[in-house]
């Protein structure tokens, strides 16, 4: 993790490496639960009989399932002290290269690729980037905007 002493000391941090998040576990379990929540039941996801003879020999994780995981990824890479709030101000690309099979293991690696001053904030440009155990690309690739408000 990389903690930033205040906001002015993240200023000062444009293209930082933020290191690498602890292993979340994405279940077959947790795929059917992102699936009731989304009302996204599709097969690829949920039929893991189905699925045993689709395109990946198994059930895979949602993309958005695998982007939700940025928020724990990203509270696992920065903390920045002497913020009043810290705040999900969206996504400016996001790319989901591979597969994620059920029963994998994400991990994210983060750097800062823009900080950009705002009246009273400032935006941190993250690009995360999540890995799998069960593959050699990247997972997913999104670059996420947080404004610290000072």
């Amino acid at each position: 993790m990389a903690v930033f002493s205040s906001v002015d000391h993240l200023k000062a941090s444009k293209g930082a490496d933020l290191g690498t998040s602890r292993t979340i576990e994405v279940s077959q379990a947790r795929i059917d639960k992102f699936a009731a929540v989304t009302e996204d039941r599709q097969w690829i996801h949920v039929d893991t009989y189905k699925a045993a003879s689709g395109p990946f020999g198994t059930t895979i994780a949602h993309g958005f399932l695998t982007l939700s995981l940025l928020a724990p990824f990203l509270a696992d890479l920065i903390e920045v002290h002497g913020a009043s709030a810290s705040i999900n101000y969206g996504l400016n690309r996001v790319r989901f290269p591979a597969a994620v099979p059920s029963n994998s293991a994400l991990h994210a690696e983060g750097r800062i690729l823009d900080i950009v001053d705002r009246p009273g904030a400032v935006d941190a440009v993250v690009e995360v980037t999540v890995r799998s155990n069960s593959s050699t690309k990247a997972v997913c690739i999104a670059e996420s905007i947080i404004r610290y408000a000072a």
